[in-house]
């Protein structure tokens, strides 16, 4: 019997250039200090989520935006190279999405994110909807305006995708996206912050940390799956890693899905920086703790 097709999974979501400096101490107000370590990476989690879901099997289309600046290229060949469809990330003028990030010596640090060409993510194009329609399931976070989250959802209901929501940075979310999300994937602190919101959708789940995930169904019925034991080294990117694998293995069922998705987070810790296991590392884990 030949294998199942990959999942289709689109993502309409954030894309930046992260550019992290370390330094013995974060500078006060107005003062330079000495920096010891600079390094690029690829950052936004709509991105991240689109190279999670890539390496955890699915087949993944990326609907952003860069720049015209010297950052693009890089940001969309990174996403080419996870095997991630970028015939819909399209390029607007001026800088793309960075996020600039001071870390000292005691692992404090300073995060200035600019949007850049996420901000003119501000509509949806046909090719973007009909990616859109004919995914399976559809990731959406907020580091992109709302209007156009919105706008993806309502047309993934359409068109009969799953929707997938990672409200994060956290923030109310509308009505309009509520209504139309089937899945809501938060952390504690998310779930905490959005209130009885959390109620309004048929599928919650929340990542617990060390201690794994809690999934709650249609039914009200809620079931909690332990997270492996894994020497972390970086919990950096660990909650999109979740994402990408749990939205792959959705079509498995619920319990499985998140079964799966915690090995995929778990995984995800043991590397520095933003490190999404591939479908082999979880299958492989997955295997060991069976």
């Amino acid at each position: 019997m030949a294998p199942p097709e990959p999942p289709r999974i689109t993502v309409v979501g954030s894309i930046n250039m992260d550019v992290s400096a370390r330094t013995p101490s974060l500078p006060a107000p107005g003062e330079t200090v000495a920096g010891t370590d600079l390094v690029l990476g690829r950052g936004g989690k709509g991105a991240n989520q689109a190279v999670a879901a890539a390496r955890a099997g699915g087949h993944v289309r990326f609907v952003g935006a860069v720049g015209d600046d010297a950052f693009a290229p890089d940001l969309r060949t990174s996403l080419r190279t996870e095997g991630v469809d970028v015939a819909t990330l399209r390029t607007a003028p001026g800088a793309s999405g960075v996020a600039v990030v001071t870390v000292d010596d005691a692992a404090e640090n300073t995060i200035v994110v600019v949007a850049g060409a996420n901000d003119a993510l501000t509509e949806l194009g046909a090719d973007d909807v009909a990616a859109i329609e004919g995914a399976d399931v559809l990731l959406l976070q907020l580091e992109i305006p709302v209007p156009t989250v919105v706008a993806a959802a309502e047309a993934a209901r359409r068109g009969g995708t799953t929707v997938f929501l990672n409200p994060s940075p956290v923030r109310p979310v509308p009505d309009a996206l509520l209504d139309a999300v089937d899945v809501l994937v938060v952390n504690e602190s998310e779930h905490h912050a959005l209130g009885d919101a959390v109620d309004r959708t048929p599928h919650v789940v929340t990542t617990l940390g060390a201690r794994g995930a809690r999934h709650r169904g249609p039914d009200g019925a809620v079931v909690e799956v332990p997270a492996p034991r894994v020497r972390a080294v970086d919990t950096t990117g660990a909650g999109d890693a979740f994402t990408g694998a749990l939205a792959v293995a959705w079509r498995d069922g619920p319990e499985a899905a998140v079964r799966r998705a915690v090995v995929g987070g778990a995984l995800a810790t043991t590397r520095s920086g933003i490190a999404a296991p591939t479908a082999a590392d979880i299958d492989a884990a997955a295997g060991e703790l069976a």
